[in-house]
């Protein structure tokens, strides 16, 4: 927590006179980074920014590199988080870093367990099929981290309509939707044409050749005729999570 206690006592400091507005403004101006190496720049303000921390993108990096940047981290967040990290990294990891946790559904590792959730409301999570479970639980696993209340509505695809039906009630006391769809991804234009909350699409890579690798379920869902319905792209779950978490936040600043 370094950053926001020097950011809190630059604020005292202002309010106390001892420096200026203008003095202020030239400190914070340019938001502070930590280098690692030479290969990163961790943004340690960027949740004072967004609301949600810098979260590691897991392929492509070493782990030697994986593990400067866990541990300049968790100096500063009290949860890190790295998405698309294989079993076989994981164990790398956590045999340097000890006490990491691992969602291996969700190829997700962190410093932090799942809590209870911080915010009011629900973020409600369908897929279709159970293909569509890794990005699906990346979605749910990112949203728990970061203090929201999660509910899985899974393998209720269009093929078995009835599936989805028998939890119709259900779905509208969440706050937001996510629904996670392969193949021709009908799932998130029928269940917007059901609810009355915010639906998010995320197309997955799940399906046969002309599938395209989630170009299809993702024109389905940018074309679908269901107003409501935000689409992040093929196979992030983890956009989608930040997005629903962004929506819940923002309900709770308006006035009641």
């Amino acid at each position: 927590m370094g950053h926001l206690e020097s950011l809190r006592e630059l604020l005292t400091a202002v309010a106390q006179g001892s420096v200026s507005p203008d003095q202020a403004w030239d400190k914070l101006k340019y938001l502070s980074y930590e280098p690692v190496g030479n290969f990163a720049k961790l943004d340690h303000h960027r949740a004072i920014r967004t609301g949600f921390p810098e979260v590691i993108w897991g392929p492509g990096k070493t782990t030697a590199q994986l593990v400067e940047i866990f541990q300049a981290m968790r100096a500063h967040h009290p949860c890190v988080m790295a998405t698309r990290i294989t079993a076989e990294v994981f164990g790398e990891l956590n045999a340097i870093l000890r006490d990491l946790y691992y969602f291996p559904a969700a190829r997700i590792c962190s410093t932090a367990d799942v809590a209870m959730p911080r915010f009011p409301g629900t973020i409600g999570l369908l897929a279709a099929g159970t293909a569509d479970l890794a990005v699906a639980e990346e979605a749910a696993i990112t949203a728990g981290l970061h203090g929201f209340a999660i509910q899985r509505f899974w393998d209720v695809g269009v093929a078995g309509i009835h599936r989805l039906l028998s939890v119709r009630e259900q779905l509208n006391q969440a706050q937001v939707l996510i629904v996670v769809a392969g193949m021709e991804g009908a799932l998130a234009s029928v269940v917007a044409g059901l609810v009355d909350v915010p639906v998010i699409a995320v197309p997955t890579s799940i399906g046969y050749g002309a599938s395209f690798g989630g170009l299809a379920p993702l024109l389905t869902m940018l074309n679908s005729c269901a107003p409501g319905i935000g689409v992040v792209n093929i196979d992030n779950g983890f956009g989608a999570a930040v997005l629903a978490g962004q929506i819940i936040r923002a309900a709770t600043k308006l006035p009641h």
